[in-house]
């Protein structure tokens, strides 16, 4: 029984699993969904999930067979076919199933559905070890992984079913087949440390819309880069005319005014760089978001000197996300593209609105950098 119990829930399981990958582009776009995010588990809303049951019907109906009919003959009792009209009712509706998911049950699912390949991490931290993840309850086992609580309990139902407890003496004895002993798989624990530097444009040009973008997108990347990395650290830059280093929650909510200089966030982000993150140690991804709306031509060059010279030579991939706004030109990401056309670890992605975060969260992580 406890075999099949565990079947069953795997099945459940992997039912979850489709319908989530069914719907992960909706689920991609919503941005309330990061606010179910625990330490280690997130909710998902999972629609239309029915477990099979019997509905009986009336004594009043007779027997199976029973009675004059045609096919098609509506069978509740009192139900006809109507038109959908009618007044408000008292019946319950369709609800949705929350359900919780790991962080990497949801980076697994990323994974398959975006058809991302696992990342090539580099430095001297590139180790793995053998974690042991305890899946289950079984049968059988060694007496080092006997789990005492549900072995009690088995042997307690069972004295109780037989007539052999004694409230007075309470004294259970386990037999053999009362035992249960976890049941455990090994797996690999990835040992790399990485370093995510998000950068990102608050000029006026960049509403709450644009941020919220990049909060969603950010989200994801981070989640697929835990599933790969035991430290992930995160740095947070933002800039105008000039950037400096903030927190999460000053990155997504600041809003300033005045013009945009690139290449103060990424003289920033290669001083970061420099001071704390050794290249051969950690595996470094810069990630910069802005409408393309650049001061000048010649601060657009001091860009590309930048990240030719100094930026990535040192990371595992450098990837710009261009959000559209209708204020910005736009124009940032064009030159990006004619000076690094064919460059291995340049990821560029356009991001019109929403429904683009699924293509542009591919365009970043589909090479596997």
């Amino acid at each position: 029984m406890p075999l099949k119990i565990k079947q069953d829930h795997s099945r459940f399981r992997e039912i979850i699993r489709g319908r989530i990958k069914e719907n992960l582009r909706k689920y991609i776009q919503k941005g309330e969904m990061i606010g179910k995010k625990g330490k280690d588990l997130i909710t998902i809303p999972v629609p239309s999930i029915d477990i099979p049951h019997f509905r009986y019907g009336h004594k009043d109906q007779g027997g199976v067979g029973q009675g004059d009919g045609q096919p098609g003959t509506v069978l509740a009792p009192g139900a006809v076919e109507g038109d959908g009209k009618g007044k408000a009712g008292q019946g319950e509706g369709q609800h949705s199933l929350e359900v919780d998911l790991s962080l990497d049950e949801l980076a697994d699912i990323l994974g398959e559905e975006l058809a991302l390949p696992r990342i090539q991490s580099k430095g001297k931290k590139n180790l793995t070890t053998p974690k042991v993840k305890y899946t289950g309850v079984h049968t059988t086992g060694p007496e080092s992984l006997r789990h005492f609580k549900r072995t009690y309990k088995q042997a307690l139902k069972r004295s109780i079913a037989s007539g052999t407890y004694n409230p007075a003496i309470p004294i259970v004895v386990p037999t053999r087949e009362d035992k249960r002993y976890r049941s455990w798989r090994l797996t690999e624990l990835p040992q790399s440390n990485a370093v995510v530097i998000y950068m990102m444009d608050v000029s006026g040009s960049m509403g709450d819309e644009q941020k919220e973008i990049v909060r969603i997108e950010s989200f994801w990347i981070d989640t697929w880069l835990r599933a790969n990395y035991k430290g992930l650290e995160t740095r947070y830059i933002i800039h105008d005319a000039v950037a400096r280093e903030v927190d999460r929650e000053t990155f997504f909510h600041t809003r300033e005014s005045g013009g945009t200089m690139i290449s103060s966030a990424y003289k920033l982000c290669r001083d970061i760089m420099n001071a704390e993150y050794d290249s051969g140690s950690w595996n470094i991804y810069p990630f910069h978001f802005s409408d393309g709306d650049n001061w000048s031509a010649d601060d657009t060059r001091t860009c590309v000197s930048l990240l030719k010279g100094e930026v990535l030579t040192k990371v595992n991939q450098f990837a710009y996300g261009q959000v559209e706004s209708p204020y910005g030109s736009g124009q940032f990401i064009k030159d990006l593209r004619e000076a690094f056309d064919g460059v291995e670890n340049v990821s560029l992605s356009e991001i019109a609105n929403k429904d683009a975060i699924y293509n542009s969260i591919k365009d970043f992580l589909g090479k596997g950098s």
